[in-house]
C-alpha cells in the first residue's frame, strides 16, 4: 500500500536579501499580494502579522480555481524557516496534512531559498500537491523579483 504521507522539495537560487525574503513570509505577508499574481489576499485571522502562532486566511488561484487557505505560522529566526501549517481552506478537503515550508541560507550576494510541501493524503486517490508546489515555487521567484526591484 502506498503511504499518504510524502512530501515535495526543491531549492531556488535567490538574488534578494535573504533576511528580507525571510521576513516578507515571517512578517509582512501582507506584500505578498503585491508581488505575485497568484496571491488575489492576505488577512490575518486570529493574532497579529509578526507573532507565532498567528493564523492567516489566504486567497489565491491555482491552476484559474480562486481557493483559500487557513495557516497557522511557525517561524525559526535561527535557521530562517516559516512553516504554513494548514488548518483549514480548499487544500484540507484533500490533505489531512498540508504545510508548505519556506527555508532561506545566506550564499554569496544573495541566497538559497529551500521550497517544501510536506502533506499527508486523506486517500489513496489524492495526487500528491503538485499544483501547490509548483504556485509556492512561482512565489517564491515573483517575491524574489520584486525584493530586488524594491
Amino acid at each position: 500500500m502506498a503511504s499518504l504521507k510524502g512530501k515535495l522539495e526543491t531549492e531556488i537560487e535567490i538574488k534578494a536579501n535573504p533576511q528580507k525574503f525571510y521576513e516578507i513570509f515571517k512578517k509582512q505577508a501582507h506584500q505578498v499580494p503585491n508581488a505575485t499574481d497568484h496571491i488575489q489576499a492576505v488577512e490575518v485571522h486570529e493574532g497579529d502579522w509578526e507573532t507565532h502562532g498567528s493564523v492567516k486566511l489566504w486567497n489565491y488561484t491555482v491552476e484559474g480555481n480562486a481557493e483559500v487557505f487557513k495557516e497557522k505560522v511557525e517561524f525559526d529566526d535561527a535557521s530562517k524557516t516559516v512553516t504554513l501549517v494548514g488548518v483549514e481552506g480548499d487544500v484540507m478537503k484533500c490533505y489531512k496534512i498540508f504545510k508548505p515550508i519556506f527555508k532561506v541560507t545566506p550564499k554569496g550576494g544573495g541566497g538559497l531559498a529551500t521550497l517544501s510541501i510536506e502533506y499527508e493524503k486523506l486517500r489513496a486517490d489524492v495526487p500528491a500537491p503538485n499544483k501547490y508546489f509548483t504556485m509556492m515555487l512561482n512565489i517564491a521567484k515573483d517575491v524574489d523579483a520584486h525584493l530586488v526591484k524594491a
